[in-house]
């Protein structure tokens, strides 16, 4: 058997501010935006030259899923992005305006910083300290 993660849906409140925010803040691709219906949207963004898992931007269609928006987790890190650079993507995402709730540090797994997405989400940066390649 094989098999991998292809998408991951974030719930989001609206399409094109969630797009901007992944694709000219976080330097993300977008991969699809195809309308469904007058309402919904098939939109996918991810890291560039990754080629695994991405992200599947969902708008909150009822009152439940509004809620979740930003808290998909109850506060705990929701996502994990690994870079070859954490240093780099770091001044690069502050630049930015990405808000690091945890500046970088030293664990034995690697460096890591945390940081929230436009609706509150946090990710975990992570500089892997054995350097296995990103793409796989």
């Amino acid at each position: 058997m094989q098999q991998k993660l292809a998408l991951i849906a974030i719930v989001v409140d609206d399409y094109d501010l969630a797009i901007a925010f992944y694709t000219q803040k976080m330097n993300f691709q977008l991969v699809e935006d195809t309308a469904l219906t007058d309402t919904k949207r098939w939109v996918v963004v991810g890291p560039k030259g990754d080629g695994g898992c991405n992200l599947l931007l969902a708008k909150a269609a009822t009152d439940e899923q509004a809620g979740r928006v930003g808290n998909q987790t109850g506060g705990r890190v929701f996502l994990f992005l690994h870079t070859d650079n954490l240093d780099r993507d770091y001044q690069y995402f502050t630049g930015n305006g990405i808000s690091f709730v945890r500046p970088p540090t030293e664990e034995p797994f690697g460096k890591v910083a945390v940081f929230k997405d436009l609706y509150g989400n946090l990710w975990d940066l992570v500089e892997p300290k054995q350097q296995k390649p990103i793409l796989q």
